[in-house]
């Protein structure tokens, strides 16, 4: 049985001194909140609980670029800048308005953080459990 508070415990008390550690934080909590659901309406119809993994996260996604452009997080560029960015990175994007790089747009920079967040999530439920025995 997953202890949704403890993982959920171990992401909050997390020292995130970045824009983007506190963004990729949040997202962690996003998909945890996602798999509690998921564990929940297994439950209820009696089916097994889903694993912790990147495929259970990316709920039928290919990767998290497709997870990210086909409208399973943040749709709009000006919410990724606000969850990844510093206020001055905010002003120099224009709030989003503008890409983030030459090399990516808003939602490829998401789907980075997403797959950080992943990686974090997991991490969290390693710590929660080896603090649980």
């Amino acid at each position: 049985m997953t202890n949704f508070n403890k993982i959920r415990e171990t992401l909050e008390g997390r020292k995130d001194r970045s824009a983007w550690d506190r963004g990729v934080t949040v997202y962690a909590l996003s998909l945890l909140d996602d798999f509690e659901e998921w564990t929940e309406y297994a439950a209820e119809n009696g089916e097994d609980a889903p694993a912790l993994d990147e495929k259970t996260l990316l709920n039928g996604a290919e990767d998290w670029g497709a997870y990210s452009w086909g409208g399973s997080a943040l749709v709009y560029d000006a919410d990724i800048a606000a969850r990844l960015c510093t206020p001055s990175e905010l002003k120099k994007t224009d709030g989003g308005n503008r890409r983030p790089n030459a090399r990516e747009e808003w939602l490829d920079v998401q789907a980075r953080a997403l797959r950080q967040a992943s990686a974090r999530l997991r991490w969290a439920a390693r710590v929660a459990r080896a603090l649980s025995v």
